[in-house]
């Protein structure tokens, strides 16, 4: 199974079209799985007109989106179990308030987003993931996004690109 993970989209309603360097690299992903920061419902149309798409809410999402996809999920594909968070929170470090959130169910892997920065880590035989962000950068020099791959072992690989036209 080929996934495309993204976070952090910050797009408005008005907002037409994703990121071509996007679009051609989630091209034949199976499943997108978005980290949170939506921030317009509209985006969901145009990530699930690549491929289907599971998500949990950020902490710039409103009501709709909260109610749509939550705050906090583990999702089971085929044998690996992917625990799913925004990672918004007081105290510690993003990815560690993801790995504290998933600490009792031992998930494979944990997805996060929030911090726009792209990460990659195994932390006690937990995949711990944040794809970047595909469209609001900050301070990192590229936008980015991921693609997990699950087979008899997990790949995992960011991706970047500069232009989000």
């Amino acid at each position: 199974m080929r996934i495309g993970v993204i976070s952090d989209t910050h797009l408005s309603a008005h907002v037409s079209k994703l990121p071509d360097a996007l679009v051609l690299g989630l091209q034949g992903v199976d499943l997108i799985i978005h980290a949170g920061d939506w921030v317009s419902e509209h985006i969901v149309d145009l990530v699930e007109a690549i491929a289907p798409c599971e998500s949990v809410a950020g902490n710039n999402d409103g009501s709709s989106i909260i109610e749509r996809f939550g705050l906090r999920k583990i999702l089971t594909l085929g044998d690996y179990r992917i625990g799913l968070i925004h990672g918004d929170g007081f105290r510690k470090t993003t990815e560690e308030r993801a790995r504290e959130a998933f600490q009792a169910d031992r998930p494979d892997i944990v997805i996060f987003g929030h911090s726009h920065i792209p990460f990659m880590q195994t932390v006690e035989g937990i995949l711990m993931f944040n794809p970047g962000s595909p469209t609001d950068k900050r301070r990192q020099p590229k936008y980015s996004y991921g693609i997990i791959e699950l087979g008899e072992t997990i790949q995992a690989e960011h991706f970047y690109y500069e232009s989000k036209v």
